[in-house]
């Protein structure tokens, strides 16, 4: 129900064109709280699913690279998740005791660590990707594809451009 006089902020609102100043402190603190404000409402029901298996951000994080790659190198993940050696030791060992996550030894290096998600593994992942989906799917339906390629390139951008071909090799495995 609306409010007589009172205009109803609707995402069309929230979506008013940047201004020409667009680099304004203003501007920016604008873009750093929606983004902030996006990635939260994004992984709230992952976040969900993370707590009630004693996980955190960081867990999902680990799940997602692996099974984007299987095989992937504990060395390459420790790059993608920009984390330390530490912290990534205790995330891989909770995930391993849980049975989500395997290791095998290279074939070419037998130096090499290489990180596979196991049935259940795979499982808790696509179960968090799903929820992910979710909500960036409704977003990107919403904003078009006109602007899901504009947020692609501010993404993009705030990407250090050493790690930029890290993450594009995502894309083609």
């Amino acid at each position: 129900m609306t409010v007589p006089n009172r205009p109803v902020r609707t995402s069309a609102t929230l979506a008013s064109p940047a201004s020409p100043l667009y680099l304004r402190e203003d501007e920016i603190r604008r873009g750093i709280e929606l983004l902030y404000f996006g990635y939260t409402a994004m992984v709230r029901e992952a976040d969900a699913i993370l707590a009630h298996e004693g996980f955190g951000r960081a867990h999902h994080r680990a799940l997602y690279f692996i099974a984007r790659r299987p095989g992937l190198p504990v060395g390459e993940l420790l790059r993608l998740l920009g984390i330390t050696k530490q912290s990534l030791g205790r995330v891989l060992g909770e995930l391993q005791d849980k049975a989500l996550v395997e290791q095998r030894i290279g074939s070419a290096d037998r130096r090499q660590r290489l990180l596979s998600l196991t049935d259940a593994g795979l499982l808790l992942e696509s179960a968090l990707f799903s929820e992910l989906q979710k909500s960036m799917a409704a977003a990107y339906g919403e904003a078009g594809q006109n602007a899901v390629t504009g947020f692609w390139s501010v993404l993009i951008g705030l990407i250090k451009r050493e790690d930029r071909p890290l993450v594009e090799s995502l894309r083609h495995g």
